[in-house]
């Protein structure tokens, strides 16, 4: 009886089947044809050799790690999914810190039923980013979990660019830097609320999910050493957690203004409507950048002329008064002290 059930086990194949079952993570038959699928989408951005470890050159003395892991819902959306936001997530961390990147791993949670025709839309999408942001994917990894254990699809991603010039550093910002918002804020979340709840907008707000090393290394390279001081990338937490980040470790006061914060008019009516605050929700494609006073008009003219930072907007400064504080002077001229959220002021979308 073993033998014909394992015969009826082997004769399946990845074509054959419209979604994830449980023994394509049996490490068997069908989960090697599930690597095949995904190595076959993923083309030439993947150079694995389907070893237990990667054995890589790098031309550099220091590299940057990061890793992180990806859960969206919906894990496709309006112009993007949750492959595009894992390889842009990962990358930009990267570049954030003054490194380039060039090698990721990718890891997938797959749930039992999730269907192959989105697998290979997500694969798709990995593959375009990562020629885009000029990375390789070396190594990988595929789990199954069963019905109801993950909303679908979970995605893991380590990067390793490598450091040739000076590394940025939250500790060279220094009282009087001004901060510079690249991209509009909030535009990312309302558009996964969006779809959610049906709120309507959209179509009219876009996610800001983009690769953003190329830009950083436009301005990194047209601007003088030392000109950008520190820069983070705004995602989970918004531009408050970035601000409170970086006066908790620089003990220092920052305050910008609400006028100047670039928020797209639809995004404003969204949170307006909802009741929350846009500098508290995650963004997957705007920096928060910290540069000299000097500099800045320089700085600001590279990234206006970048399609992913042209809505680049200062929005305030880092003061010398000691103590961790964010403050907003608001429209009406008073300055009020920003809190830093305890927990999440929506449900998780990202």
């Amino acid at each position: 009886m073993s033998k014909i059930i394992n015969d009826s086990i082997n004769t399946a194949v990845v074509s054959d089947v419209t979604e994830i079952q449980l023994d394509h993570g049996t490490g068997a038959k069908l989960s090697r044809e599930l690597v095949g699928l995904i190595v076959d989408e993923l083309g030439d951005v993947y150079i694995g050799k389907m070893e237990d470890s990667a054995v890589l050159d790098l031309d550099c003395t220091r590299i940057a790690v990061t890793t992180d892991s990806f859960v969206v819902a919906p894990y496709i959306f309006g112009n993007g999914d949750i492959g595009k936001i894992a390889v842009c997530g990962t990358v930009n961390d990267l570049a954030v810190v003054g490194a380039t990147p060039v090698y990721l791993t990718l890891a997938l949670i797959l749930e039992v039923g999730f269907p192959i025709v989105d697998l290979k839309k997500i694969l798709r999408s990995i593959r375009r980013c990562a020629l885009e942001a000029g990375v390789k994917i070396v190594a990988g990894d595929t789990k199954v979990v069963g019905k109801g254990e993950a909303d679908g699809i979970f995605i893991n991603t380590t990067g390793v660019g490598v450091v040739k010039s000076r590394a940025l550093q939250m500790s060279a910002v220094k009282p009087g830097d001004n901060i510079i918002v690249s991209g509009f804020l909030g535009n990312h979340t309302v558009h996964l609320l969006s779809i959610r709840e049906g709120l309507g907008f959209e179509t009219r707000v876009l996610s800001d999910c983009a690769v953003l090393n190329n830009a950083i290394a436009s301005l990194m390279s047209a601007t003088k050493v030392g000109a950008v001081r520190s820069m983070r990338d705004v995602t989970r937490g918004g531009l408050s957690a970035v601000l409170h980040e970086y006066a908790a470790v620089l003990n220092r006061t920052i305050v910008f203004e609400e006028r100047l914060l670039p928020i797209q008019h639809e995004t404003l009516m969204a949170t307006d409507m909802l009741g929350v605050n846009p500098l508290n929700l995650a963004n997957e494609g705007c920096l928060c950048i910290f540069v000299s006073p000097e500099e800045t008009a320089a700085v600001m003219e590279v990234l206006k002329g970048i399609n992913e930072t042209c809505h680049a907007s200062v929005i305030g400064r880092v003061t010398d008064v000691k103590g961790s504080k964010v403050q907003m002077l608001t429209s009406s001229g008073n300055q009020v002290e920003i809190e830093e959220l305890i927990g999440a002021e929506l449900p998780r979308l990202c």
